[in-house]
């Protein structure tokens, strides 16, 4: 029994590991900049969908039940649907994981700008301030709290995603969990799977970092 344990493989190939430490950075930073590239572009789609409701509000029905549609679509089926029309590549990854984005800041943007106090509105309206200038200097500062709640849901959202985008040739750290799952090598689904989340917890502490540094005075008011 002794001996059979003590020859059994281990789960962690740490030879592997040490041999593909350059690859497994170099799918850190494709993973990471494909979340960026994603939060970046669903956050600017986001503001201008949000910015259109406020001005707008019967759009709010046609353009909150769209973005709920794409988020209910599983990420297989959608990339499966847009591989026909933009291939194997970037693009379809980006198309999908931005999708998934739309819904989750474009609630929290809204719901971050109505919660506004009125007074602090008319406020600013009084002197002087203009829509756009009212939106960019009061209220969207004012909501960043519950912005940036959204943008880190957001992210953690999508860094598990990336790794589905393995199967169309993205991936980032999907790619090790792909090819370890395709020859049943444990040590590269784990190292994918790991890393994985904690590039998702990483991020999200770094989100709540930056959110304390640019909200100090949504600190003031809570109790010690």
């Amino acid at each position: 029994m002794i001996g059979a344990l003590s020859s059994a493989t281990p789960i962690l190939d740490w030879e592997w590991i040490r041999g593909h430490w350059d690859d497994i950075g170099g799918r850190v930073v494709e993973h990471l900049a494909l979340t960026g590239i994603a939060l970046g572009v669903g956050l600017a789609v986001s503001l201008a969908l949000a910015g259109a409701i406020l001005r707008f509000p019967g759009m709010r029905g046609p353009i909150t039940w769209s973005a709920g549609a794409l988020y209910t679509i599983p990420s297989l089926a959608l990339f499966a649907f847009l591989v026909p029309m933009t291939g194997f590549g970037i693009l379809t990854a980006e198309i999908g994981l931005v999708s998934y984005t739309l819904l989750i800041l474009t609630r929290n943007i809204l719901a971050g700008i109505e919660g506004v106090d009125p007074a602090v509105r008319e406020a600013a309206e009084g002197m002087g301030y203009g829509p756009q200038r009212l939106f960019w200097r009061v209220e969207l500062p004012l909501a960043l709290p519950v912005v940036i709640a959204g943008i880190r849901v957001a992210a953690v959202t999508t860094i598990g995603l990336v790794t589905v985008t393995a199967l169309i040739g993205q991936g980032g750290l999907g790619f090790f969990i792909l090819r370890g799952l395709s020859r049943s090598f444990e040590t590269e689904i784990i190292v994918g799977t790991a890393l994985s989340v904690v590039l998702a917890t990483g991020v999200d502490l770094l989100l709540l970092g930056a959110e304390r540094l640019a909200t100090p005075w949504a600190r003031r008011g809570r109790p010690a």
